[in-house]
């Protein structure tokens, strides 16, 4: 059995393991660029493939690769575009023919070799909301004066909320409205292979050239720095290099800086010295928001109760929206009609659990109910402790509990500043250490609001 039947087996498994849209999207020319010793290393048209086969599908192909040839031990993926026939030539369904402007384009995920930037990325296709409204308007003030403003900046926030969006607008804006400057976008996994083969290849001089001469240097997901002594010595000196020569460095990571284990305080001292802001998960108005914007971008046309649905089932992040719109999106086509509700919920219980969790507004009269005081009351600019210590309960929980960002927060409470959102939380926080009674009562609260949702 040759490469190209291996392949166009094993995508016959594949196909009936994982849903039409998905087998359509991610396993377009794909194909075998090689098998030997036990390894198949399996080739993707781009990036962005290439990382769903390795991280969303891999244990299908593992395993339908495995059910024939079963003396393979692993699989690598590469990036590579075929011009031969054994490439996958995915093809739909008879009666499920899209025109090609309804297909996904997967020019989108061309990257400039130059600067590792995706030109899709823009702050043209940036929803804001409240939960990202501070993020980007620290990107917008580095786009302004890079280099002089919020250097480093650092956004943390969790898997799917917009933060790669963000990081590589900074770049494309800066490339394209300002002085021609020298921009590079890396993750922090490539930053540390590249600096180990340098080592290997006795190259580091090279190495360190290469960075201290960006104007922005923009690094994607520092938590896998953690450990890494080594890698971590080198950006230190890298980082101060490009602060003290007055040009720009922008983070992302999963969690703050003091919440990345293995992280020398050097170096955490440098990621804090700047500005240091939060994505948390879009509320309902946002997600609907960007459900509407990434239907009107790829031309999907349905209806919008079905989009209020979505927004209203997929809770917890951009990328699982996006999922869902392509989902239910290509099963409509699939079935030449329009899903009702029920087939929308039924769709998407399969592959995504949705969130149950209470509203704000639920929290907050849960908690004037339980420290019997009039609902409206917490929303008053007062400093009486009857009023100020439950207000700062709910704002802990919503904060806790629904990821609300801090500027959410400080709107639903009347127009409050942020700042009094932080300190809220912040203040439960430790009172809770040192307090069993406050603790109780916060435990208890919560089991209000979450057995009203059962």
């Amino acid at each position: 059995m040759n490469n190209e039947e291996l392949w166009s087996q094993a995508l016959n498994d594949i196909e009936l393991a994982v849903s039409r849209a998905n087998f359509v999207t991610w396993f377009k020319d794909t194909h075998i660029l090689d098998f030997a010793d036990g390894v198949v290393t399996v080739g993707a048209p781009n990036g962005f493939s290439k990382e769903w086969l390795e991280n969303k599908f891999h244990k299908f192909i593992l395993k339908s690769l495995r059910s024939r040839v079963p003396e393979i031990r692993a699989i690598n993926y590469s990036i590579a575009a075929s011009s031969t026939p054994q490439a996958a030539r995915i093809k739909p369904r008879k009666e499920f023919a899209p025109q090609p402007e309804e297909q996904l384009e997967f020019k989108d995920f061309y990257v400039d070799p130059k600067t590792n930037l995706n030109p899709k990325y823009a702050l043209d296709t940036f929803i804001v909301g409240s939960f990202n409204e501070l993020a980007h308007a620290a990107a917008l003030a580095v786009i302004k004066n890079p280099g002089r403003v919020y250097n480093p900046l650092f956004i943390y926030g969790g898997v799917g909320l917009g933060k790669t969006h963000l990081l590589q607008a900074i770049g494309n804006a800066i490339l394209k409205n300002g002085p021609p400057k020298k921009i590079y976008y890396i993750s922090s996994e490539k930053f540390s292979n590249e600096l180990v083969s340098s080592i290997q290849n006795n190259a580091v001089h090279n190495f360190k050239e290469k960075y201290r001469d960006f104007d922005l240097l923009v690094v994607d997901d520092v938590q896998f720095f953690s450990n890494k002594t080594k890698t971590q010595e080198e950006f230190f000196y890298t980082f101060n290099a490009l602060h003290e020569a007055g040009k720009q460095v922008v983070f992302s990571s999963d969690r703050p800086p003091k919440s990345i284990p293995d992280i020398g305080e050097r170096l955490l001292s440098r990621m804090e010295a700047g500005v240091i802001v939060d994505i948390s998960e879009p509320e309902y108005e946002s997600r609907l928001a960007i459900l509407k914007s990434k239907a009107a971008e790829r031309k999907i046309g349905l209806p919008e109760t079905t989009l209020e649905l979505i927004a209203m089932l997929i809770q917890k992040n951009i990328r699982e929206l996006e999922g869902a719109l392509n989902t239910i999106y290509m099963q409509s086509k699939y079935q030449n009609r329009v899903l009702s509700n029920d087939d929308v919920k039924s769709i998407l219980s399969k592959n995504i659990k949705p969130k149950n969790a209470a509203t704000p507004s639920q929290i907050i009269k849960t908690v004037a109910e339980f420290y019997d005081i009039p609902e409206k009351s917490i929303y008053e600019h007062t400093r009486k402790t009857e009023i100020v210590r439950p207000r700062q309960v709910a704002m802990y929980l919503i904060r806790e509990d629904l990821k609300g960002s801090y500027p959410f927060i400080g709107q639903k409470f009347g127009g409050m500043d942020h700042t009094t959102a932080i300190h809220a939380y912040e203040k439960i926080i430790q009172e809770t250490k040192k307090d069993s009674k406050l603790e109780e009562e916060i435990k208890r609260i919560r089991e209000k609001y979450q057995n009203q949702q059962k």
